[in-house]
C-alpha cells in the first residue's frame, strides 16, 4: 500500500516513515510543501496521504488547503490529516465532500501504533476516522438545530443508526419494512441537507450530527 507524507518535522516524518515500513506500507514519497505534496500525489498515485495542516511557508492551512485541492484533482484520494490543530472551517469541507477515505486525528492523542495503523488502512478502504475531539469541534451547534426537522420516527431511526445497526436490523426493531427504513434516512439525510454524492458518507455524517446533540 503506496504511501505519500506531508509533514514538514523532519523527526516526525523519519519516524512515520520508519513505523509505517515496518507495518508493511510502501512510503512513496514524503514531501514538506503543499506544492510537492501536489506533485507527489500526481506522480505516484497513493492508496492512501497523510498530511499536516500547517505547512511552510506561512504554517497556517497550507496542508489542509492542498488536500483538498489533491481531492478536486483525484476524486476519491483518501486522506488522513494529522495535526496538533483542527481547522475547522476547511476541515468541514475536507470531511464533508463525501468522496473516498477521510480521517483527521491530533498527533498528542495517537496513543498506540497499532491505532494509528489500523485507522490508516481503514481510510485507505474509503472509511471515515475521526478524533472525538474533533467530532466536538467540527459539529458545534448551531443556531437552528436540524434535528430539530425530524420526526419523532426519523429520530429513532437515526438513533439507531448511531449505535451501529444496518437497515436490516432497524426494520426489525422498528417492525417496518426495509424500504420504509431507506425512505427515513433518505428523509434524515435531506433533512440534515447532506449531499446525495456518497450515501456511506452521509450516513457517518448523520450520526455525527445527531450525537453532537446528545
Amino acid at each position: 500500500m503506496r504511501v505519500v507524507i506531508a509533514e514538514d518535522n523532519v523527526l516526525l516524518s523519519y519516524g512515520l516513515e520508519l513505523l509505517l515500513t515496518a507495518a508493511g506500507f510502501q512510503v512513496a514519497a514524503i514531501v514538506q510543501d503543499a506544492p510537492g505534496f501536489l506533485a507527489a500525489v500526481a506522480g505516484h498515485r497513493p492508496d492512501v496521504t497523510i498530511v499536516d495542516v500547517r505547512l511552510p511557508p506561512a504554517f497556517r492551512d497550507e496542508g489542509i488547503h492542498a488536500a483538498i485541492e489533491a481531492r478536486r484533482r483525484h476524486p476519491g484520494l483518501p486522506v488522513l490529516v494529522l495535526s496538533q490543530y483542527v481547522e475547522q472551517q476547511y476541515a468541514g469541507e475536507l470531511v464533508s465532500d463525501g468522496r473516498g477515505g477521510i480521517g483527521y486525528l491530533l498527533k498528542d492523542r495517537v496513543s498506540r501504533v497499532s491505532e494509528f495503523t489500523d485507522a490508516l488502512r481503514r481510510v485507505a478502504a474509503g472509511g471515515t476516522v475521526m478524533d472525538p475531539e474533533v467530532i466536538v469541534q467540527l459539529l458545534t451547534r448551531p443556531a437552528h438545530d436540524p434535528i430539530a426537522a425530524l420526526t419523532a420516527r426519523e429520530r429513532e431511526v437515526l438513533a439507531l443508526m448511531a449505535e451501529g445497526k444496518d437497515n436490516a436490523t432497524l426494520a426489525t426493531r422498528l417492525v417496518i419494512t426495509e424500504n420504509a427504513v431507506h425512505k427515513h434516512i433518505g428523509n434524515i439525510f435531506a433533512k440534515l441537507g447532506l449531499s446525495p454524492a456518497d450515501s456511506g458518507h452521509r450516513r457517518v455524517l448523520a450520526v455525527l450530527t445527531y450525537l453532537s446533540r446528545v
